[in-house]
């Protein structure tokens, strides 16, 4: 574990240097605040946490996503993922200490989202659960997509698209059931049906998104493999 432990310090240190990261993870929680009490909470015919539950479903499924896909090209760019496998770091390894962090900030991000959406009890607990498991799952995809960039701007390049399916869909589901049909599988549209209606089942979502943060491990542990000494 020593190798995560490494890993994980080196991010942290990374990511406090970097002003422009750590906005990412302000920004949403701060607009879904301003949101609540000048829109939500005057007006009577919508609910309170409607801006919240809305811009915590697209930060679970951009936020992290950006951010570790960033690290991951800035660290093959740089050479020092090559050195990595060659001293020996597995590819869960690497992701863990990656990840990890990034997991940890999200946490606290979605402890804040709950508490700007006055949730409380198993309510609070089951808003924060779902969207740590979908901010795992984009920090799995992430860290794929910024295995096969050979650089930072190759990996915005990539990735911008695919996040921006990702956090946008969920949202214009919620006013076309053509586009819920298409996006039903993601993971993100689970995470914005769990996190707005807690009266539903949770069984066939958290299915779908563990079976999702399954196959992008996989695919993530097949690319770690093969780029990662060509890094």
């Amino acid at each position: 574990m020593r190798s995560v432990k490494a890993i994980f310090i080196k991010q942290a240190k990374d990511t406090l240097k970097n002003r422009m990261v750590l906005m990412q993870f302000i920004i949403f929680p701060v607009i879904a605040f301003i949101m609540t009490e000048v829109v939500a909470k005057p007006a009577d015919d919508i609910t309170d946490s409607i801006f919240v539950t809305m811009f915590a479903a697209m930060f679970a499924g951009m936020t992290p996503l950006m951010m570790i896909n960033a690290a991951i090209a800035e660290d093959r760019e740089h050479k020092s993922l090559r050195f990595l496998v060659m001293a020996g770091v597995k590819p869960y390894e690497y992701l863990l200490g990656l990840g990890g962090f990034v997991l940890v900030i999200c946490s606290l991000v979605s402890v804040v989202f709950g508490l700007i959406g006055g949730f409380g009890g198993v309510e609070f607990i089951k808003f924060v659960l779902v969207l740590i498991l979908g901010s795992a799952a984009s920090v799995v995809l992430g860290a794929s997509i910024g295995m096969v960039s050979k650089n930072q701007q190759a990996a915005t390049a990539t990735g911008t698209p695919i996040f921006m399916i990702l956090a946008f869909s969920p949202m214009l589901s919620n006013f076309n059931d053509t586009i819920k049909n298409m996006t039903f599988i993601l993971y993100t549209q689970q995470v914005n049906m769990l996190v707005n209606d807690f009266g539903i089942s949770i069984t066939q979502p958290l299915l779908i998104i563990m079976a999702n943060i399954a196959v992008l491990f996989v695919v993530f542990v097949l690319i770690y493999k093969k780029k990662g000494l060509r890094a």
